[in-house]
């Protein structure tokens, strides 16, 4: 991934209708100090939907068949207001836990983008019993250092809160127009902040995710692709793919690209993490 790769990652998934920002009207429930925003749709096995930094709640009509999909603001994003406490993955997978308790869903499907695929491996790890398929793409476990290549890490180590923000009017606009209490400048900092801070989950949390995980990147322009077959390795059911000729903006530019797969993993899963390794190795 390069810094112009991580910036554009802000835009919103909102192309034509292969990805719908949400307009319905939807509610607020009280996690802890945070009044976090939530949009049900639709009835059937529950699916998760974490969205990527700087981005809201997001629907992708390629997943919804035969679903309740659940769509969140995570912390200081769309419609769910910051507060004062620092932008972790571990929290944001504790309010979205907690979030589901709330509703009386009792295990789930995810798709995570980004900072939610970050989010959703957190979700997996720390509240295994909620996770039955977790979908990522364009994540890894590893830590800031480890992440980016040295040209994108020294472009993240001198960035400012001021330069690391997008620079797009029209998702600027857009945040400031939903955020109860908009600081774009501030919600880049926390941002930038939380990517610094991020040491990384362990080989040994890896292996023990027990949900089946679908790993999924670009091959180009995106996550590092030797983490990302780490991974699948770490994690005792996973499947891994990476998609030719695509960079992580996939998920703004031609999200489909993406969702056939995911949604063939999510309904279908494996039939066994052996055979799937064995493939692969």
């Amino acid at each position: 991934m390069n810094p112009k790769t991580e910036t554009n990652a802000a835009m919103p998934a909102n192309q034509d209708n292969v990805a719908q920002e949400t307009s319905v009207q939807g509610k607020y429930a009280s996690v802890g100090d945070l009044k976090m925003y939530y949009e049900t749709h639709g009835a059937g096995r529950p699916l998760v939907l974490l969205h990527g930094a700087f981005m809201s709640a997001t629907v992708y009509p390629a997943l919804t068949a035969g679903r309740e999909v659940i769509a969140v603001d995570l912390q200081g994003h769309g419609r769910t207001a910051d507060i004062d406490r620092p932008l972790t993955f571990d929290q944001m997978a504790d309010d979205v836990a907690s979030l589901l308790k709330q509703l009386k869903i009792e295990q789930t499907d995810v798709f995570g983008y980004s900072m939610g695929g970050k989010v959703g491996l957190a979700l997996a790890i720390r509240h295994p019993e909620l996770v039955r398929r977790l979908a990522i793409y364009g994540a890894i476990y590893t830590s800031f250092e480890e992440s980016f290549p040295a040209a994108a890490l020294e472009f993240f180590e001198q960035a400012t809160p001021e330069t690391f923000a997008p620079k797009e009017k029209e998702l600027k606009e857009r945040y400031e127009k939903m955020s109860p209490a908009p600081n774009w400048v501030g919600l880049a900092a926390k941002i930038l902040e939380s990517m610094k801070s991020f040491k990384g989950f362990s080989p040994e949390q890896m292996k023990a995710i027990k949900a089946e995980v679908f790993l999924s990147a670009g091959d180009h322009k995106d996550v590092n692709l030797e983490h990302l077959v780490e991974m699948h390795k770490l994690i005792p059911k996973s499947q891994l793919a990476v998609f030719p000729n695509t960079e992580h903006v996939v998920m703004m530019t031609n999200p489909n690209k993406v969702l056939v797969w995911v949604k063939e993993f999510l309904d279908n899963g494996f039939e066994t993490a052996a055979e799937t390794k064995q493939a692969t190795t």
